[in-house]
């Protein structure tokens, strides 16, 4: 099983630029798999206030790209309504080629209306968003295989979208969301992992909605085993490598192949440190 941090708040007390740094050298030592970072203009972190620290997200990972050397790099999950979806690919496809192809596509339809008022972005209804999410998708997916043919969609239509240079190697789509009739649908058709979340009721939400994208996957002739199965969850304050470990042992019963991990405010090095010993353990 593999481990990662979403790092969700950069609220440190201390200068910012240096803390990210050290937490992100931190997790790549540690052997964690990827570092995600919240794709908001807002802070959305329910432990956190909406005016307490935020950062972009892909200026956020392309610096981190070069304090770095082997993590791998993402959003969990970026909104699709936010970036033109030209802009998006080409943001994902820079992060790649200037990483050494550590990066990892994580979109979503968004859910934040609020923040959408506050900053004046677009937020369509849900279903033209769902709409909007697979057409990126599939205009990524040509962009990066070197199709720079003429892309008809229903919202975006690109006379000639060109994708040099392409990516070292074609970065993983994630999409976030665990919706049943849609998103683990689209998760089905076009997706290298899907993204589910901890509830605590003995895993059976995630094994229900696992068991759902199963029966997706057969419906399209997909096999379900080429989709990576991502949960999220919190290391809680103070929790031991050897507590979060059996919960990642729970994880891997319930079918979860990636625990992407978050913490109440900003993450300490403490807790990566916690997450490096689990991983050492899963090894």
């Amino acid at each position: 099983m593999r481990l990662s941090i979403g790092v969700t708040d950069f609220s440190w007390p201390d200068k910012l630029t240096d803390e990210l740094t050290t937490v992100a050298v931190a997790a790549e030592d540690a052997g964690l798999d990827t570092l995600w970072v919240a794709d908001h203009l807002l802070q959305a972190d329910p432990n956190s206030t909406p005016d307490s620290a935020m950062l972009e997200a892909y200026t956020t990972l392309g610096f981190l790209a070069g304090r770095t050397s082997r993590i791998g790099l993402g959003t969990m999950v970026s909104a699709v309504t936010f970036r033109p979806p030209a802009l998006l690919v080409k943001a994902v496809t820079t992060l790649d080629v200037l990483s050494g192809g550590r990066a990892r596509f994580g979109i979503g339809t968004g859910h934040h209306d609020g923040e959408a008022r506050a900053m004046g972005l677009p937020f369509p209804p849900v279903g033209e968003r769902f709409e909007r999410m697979e057409e990126t998708i599939r205009l990524a997916l040509r962009m990066w295989a070197g199709d720079t043919s003429a892309f008809e969609g229903n919202h975006y239509r690109l006379e000639r979208p060109v994708g040099n240079p392409l990516p070292v190697r074609r970065p993983r789509v994630l999409i976030g969301g665990a919706g049943e009739r849609k998103t683990l649908r689209l998760v089905a058709r076009y997706a290298d992992a899907c993204n589910v979340f901890d509830i605590p009721d003995g895993g059976k939400t995630v094994r229900h909605k696992l068991d759902v994208l199963a029966r997706h996957c057969a419906e399209v002739g997909r096999p379900y085993g080429e989709i990576e199965k991502t949960i999220s969850t919190r290391l809680s304050p103070g929790e031991t490598a050897e507590s979060f470990a059996r919960r990642c042992a729970e994880f891997v019963a319930w079918g979860i192949d990636h625990a992407v991990v978050i913490t109440a405010g900003p993450w300490p090095v403490s807790g990566i440190e916690t997450l490096g010993r689990v991983t050492a353990e899963l090894d």
